[in-house]
């Protein structure tokens, strides 16, 4: 990779990218259009440099979207690549890190939920994984929410009865648990199963898991007429709910296609400036969900350049099917494939479905995206009259495009956070909630204006370093504040301190009755108001209240929940999670190894002599 970047001359627009021709050759790589602060406007990808910076040099035969790009272009810079394949990958990378205005931009990129079937075990587990694939095992997967997961494990313990308790809860058990007498687990922990019973479950449930329903459905056939023929009519009944239970997994799938074992089917549909995008999930000939995305796009964005940027940056950070089946052709198909096929390990295939039931799915697939793409916009158009009125009802300057809402949550002080949401003319936003671990030391328990002052000091102290001119999109327009004239006295006080003097802010107190629906407004240098019982606008901040609320107390819980899980192994050098699940299997508890003796320690499986050693010293040394 190379900068070819020369020095930038006056001037902005065609005259200036003309200029830059004479510095460029036919190699492929990626280009960066600037504007005169310096702001990143577009960044893209050329197979030839020269071919395609020629191209902006022209002065006439651009959308209306490009004239506006060039027009406000004063720099470029280059990098040259080796391959094409190389650019597409740095164009996503850098699309995703500068989030140029002017370029296609997905803006929900969470990782998808998938089922792990675990493989350090003697008896392997079943169980919802998110995120890395760092503990060993099979995944299955993506699922496109937790939702699809959790109701496909239900199902699936009811026909495999695999167990999903941790390794140190199996290793304490001495008596089989509730699932085992709800017929969801076979209770391997008290041997009521046998090893080798127990590795065919599991290998039942990865056949099903890859496809092979049909197999298991007919074994589990064959098994229930022989243990009938055999009056044993009990083991007949359990095998019965078994297949009753795969055949409801099996029929809660809305696309069950024949000839599709493994894709993504990825539709588009654009409309006035918006688009949706639709991707359902197939893995071993099962559907296993969609999801529904709304990439930030110009007025006049051609559909191939969406679908090309959406599924470079969806797949930034995932592992692609075997094939992608997509609803409309993209420009660089061939070096999509390239690229997608180094990450896969595999050939991977971009298809434009003409016939057949490929075509029939991806109809489908249309048909939700276009229905998705209308209430989103039809929700977009009620979030905006909302934001109008709610800059009526407070004499706003203009309707905010950020409000930012902060809650505290504890218990006496203990496990202190603090939240912000955040919702704008989309609605909620929540790709740019925070959440704060309240670090003041000095603060008395409880101290909510102490809380508050240490959250909105880190915020904008944040915000004043990276964004000082307010051009990046991050700074409020309004500030929402659970509390009454006090609270929001004293973040004016912080505002001041700060010197952040023009952010209007609004203090929502539950009026004298404590009553919802008769809350009251505090503004600095307002008197109290309150609105109409059945104001639209009284319902809106309620609900970004509300959800700050639940937010901030979800945070507050998981904090509590972690530190009440914590064990005095997590601070031991060189004890990672896979040696912590080994010692608490072995030892049954985290105060049992605290008093093993060094020989003990050395017979836990993974564990070196040198870590026992460490591990001993540890624990005797604090003693």
């Amino acid at each position: 990779m190379t900068d070819k970047t020369p020095e930038p001359t006056p001037g902005s627009g065609h005259d200036v990218i003309r200029r830059y021709l004479h510095s460029l050759d036919s190699s492929p790589g990626v280009y960066r259009m600037l504007d005169a602060q310096a702001r990143v406007l577009y960044v893209g990808k050329a197979r030839n440099l020269r071919a395609r910076v020629s191209s902006y040099a022209r002065p006439t035969g651009h959308s209306g979207r490009i004239a506006r790009m060039i027009a406000q272009t004063t720099k470029m810079m280059f990098l040259t690549t080796k391959t094409e394949t190389e650019a597409l990958l740095l164009e996503q990378n850098l699309i995703k890190q500068l989030k140029p205005r002017y370029n296609v931009l997905l803006r929900d990129d969470k990782s998808f939920p998938s089922i792990l079937v675990t493989s350090e075990h003697d008896f392997p587990m079943i169980k919802k994984h998110r995120g890395a694939r760092k503990e060993k095992g099979t995944y299955y997967g993506p699922f496109a929410g937790a939702g699809a997961v959790n109701r496909t494990l239900a199902q699936l313990q009811r026909v495999f009865l695999l167990r999903n308790c941790s390794d140190s809860m199996f290793a304490s058990r001495t008596r089989p648990c509730l699932q085992y007498q709800i017929k969801r687990c076979t209770a391997p922990c008290t041997g009521e199963i046998s090893k080798a019973d127990y590795a065919v479950h599991v290998r039942d449930a990865q056949r099903y898991l890859s496809g092979k329903s049909s197999e298991i459905q007919t074994k589990l056939a064959a098994q229930m007429t022989a243990a009938s023929e055999a009056l044993e009519f009990e083991r007949a009944a359990a095998l019965r709910d078994r297949i009753k239970a795969l055949t409801q997994v099996q029929t809660n799938q809305d696309i069950n296609p024949r000839t599709v074992d493994e894709a993504d089917l990825i539709a588009l549909y654009l409309e006035k400036g918006q688009a949706c995008v639709q991707v359902f999930f197939i893995r071993g000939g099962q559907n296993w969900g969609n999801r529904d995305f709304y990439p930030r796009v110009g007025p006049d964005v051609e559909e191939a350049e969406v679908l090309e940027a959406f599924i470079g940056q969806f797949y930034d950070n995932k592992i692609p099917p075997r094939q992608l089946i997509i609803s409309t052709p993209i420009e660089n198909c061939d070096i999509m494939q390239l690229a997608l096929g180094e990450k896969l390990g595999r050939k991977v295939e971009i298809v434009l479905p003409q016939r057949g039931e490929k075509a029939a799915l991806m109809d489908g697939a249309m048909r939700n995206a276009r229905e998705s793409l209308a209430r989103k916009m039809a929700e977009t158009a009620t979030q905006a009259r909302l934001l109008k009125a709610l800059a009526e009802a407070f004499d706003l300057p203009a309707a905010p495009a950020r409000i930012e809402v902060y809650d505290n949550s504890h218990i006496q002080g203990a496990y202190a956070v603090g939240a912000m949401i955040v919702a704008g003319p989309e609605g909620l936003m929540k790709n740019q909630y925070r959440k704060f671990n309240i670090k003041g030391e000095a603060l008395t328990p409880g101290d909510d204006f102490g809380m508050m002052k240490e959250v909105l000091s880190r915020r904008f102290k944040r915000l004043l370093k990276d964004d000082p001119d307010r051009v990046q999109g991050h700074w409020p327009d309004l500030l929402l504040i659970d509390g009454g004239a006090g609270q929001v006295s004293a973040v004016a006080g912080i505002m001041e301190e700060l010197g952040v003097r023009d952010l209007p802010m609004i203090g929502v107190a539950k009026g004298v009755d404590r009553d919802h629906g008769k809350e009251e407004f505090h503004r600095v240098g307002h008197r109290p108001m309150a609105l109409r019982r059945n104001d639209p606008v009284l319902y809106f901040i309620q609900r970004l209240r509300d959800e700050a609320h639940r937010f901030a107390i979800g945070t507050h819980r998981a904090k509590r929940a972690k530190s009440v899980g914590a064990t005095p192994l997590d601070d031991v050098p060189g004890v990672g999670a896979a040696r912590k699940r080994a010692l608490l299997a072995h030892f049954g508890s985290a105060k049992a190894v605290t008093r093993a003796n060094l020989a003990d320690l050395k017979a836990v499986a993974g564990v070196s002599g040198a870590l026992a050693q460490t591990i001993y010293d540890y624990f005797h040394e604090k003693g």
